[in-house]
């Protein structure tokens, strides 16, 4: 449906296309560029905006060079929960480009800030669904995390008297891309949102899929966190795009209007999350 009015709009002359013109206006209009990073969430992904798969996409170099020359501030925001900021500065300068982690907005670092902001109290635990960006960020945020990776191999064994055991301590449970997503994580992050009182409910994003490899696409967030809508009958707290809710550290960053930034991106979320903080935007054709 967002993709349906997006596209009705631009046919309205409400978006245009690109051109040198167009560029050195938008340029002098704005004072902070944004960019999605990944148009997936794997190192195998194979669209995007910096990136393709392990491989820098043409010109990009020399347009973040350009833009800090000219003293525009960039920053990095990605659906992207299976890395951390430590690791996505390691993923930039493994092609060749010098990044900041203050500089670089995943959200995996959205869903702890999320705790931090709203005072999660630090004697209670995480339960994550997902990668080790999640992990990382909740140990930076100085938050024990369960479940992730550690719990990719787990097993029931449904039997009669079976009682399925999990921590009480447990008071919010994050739900990101998880490749390796089983029964055992769908029980424990339920028995948590139903059982622990006020246990809060975290999604790093939904997107629906992504393409993971270079022939199709593959499930992506929105099928895990609909796993666990449906055993709990509720609705999670969105931290990633085009939830607003980075736009907050964004702002606190750059300290400037909204009016003066540019969101760039090669999805629908990516343009919405633009549009909905009041940023300009610019969809590219290298991705979903």
């Amino acid at each position: 449906m967002e993709a349906a009015r997006l596209g009705a709009a631009g046919a309205a002359g409400l978006h245009k296309a690109f051109c040198p013109k167009a560029a050195r206006e938008l340029v002098g209009n704005v004072d902070a560029f944004l960019f999605d990073c990944d148009g997936g969430s794997s190192d195998l992904v194979w669209s995007g905006v910096i990136w393709k798969g392990e491989k820098l996409i043409e010109g990009v170099t020399k347009a973040l060079q350009a833009l800090r020359s000219m003293g525009k501030k960039v920053g990095f925001v990605t659906n992207n929960s299976t890395k951390s900021r430590k690791q996505y500065v390691e993923k930039f300068r493994g092609l060749g480009i010098s990044v900041h982690e203050d500089e670089i907005y995943p959200s995996s670092f959205g869903a702890a800030m999320y705790l931090k902001v709203n005072n999660f109290p630090q004697d209670k635990k995480v339960y994550a669904i997902g990668g080790d960006g999640i992990l990382e960020e909740m140990s930076f945020a100085g938050y024990t995390c369960l479940g992730v990776t550690k719990d990719a191999n787990k097993k029931m064994e449904l039997k009669r008297g079976f009682k399925f055991e999990h921590d009480k301590s447990v008071g919010a449970v994050v739900v990101g891309l998880d490749p390796y997503i089983n029964y055992y994580k769908i029980q424990y992050a339920t028995m948590c949102i139903r059982e622990n009182p006020g246990c809060l409910f975290i999604a790093t994003d939904r997107d629906a899929v992504g393409p993971l490899t270079d022939v199709q696409e593959w499930p992506g967030t929105g099928s895990m966190v609909g796993a666990i809508c449906g055993s709990t009958q509720k609705e999670p707290i969105i931290v990633g795009k085009p939830a607003t809710f980075m736009m907050e550290f964004l702002l606190k960053r750059f300290n400037m209007s909204t009016s003066r930034m540019c969101m760039v991106g090669d999805s629908f979320p990516d343009v919405l999350f633009g549009q909905n903080s009041g940023c300009k935007t610019i969809l590219v054709l290298s991705g979903v």
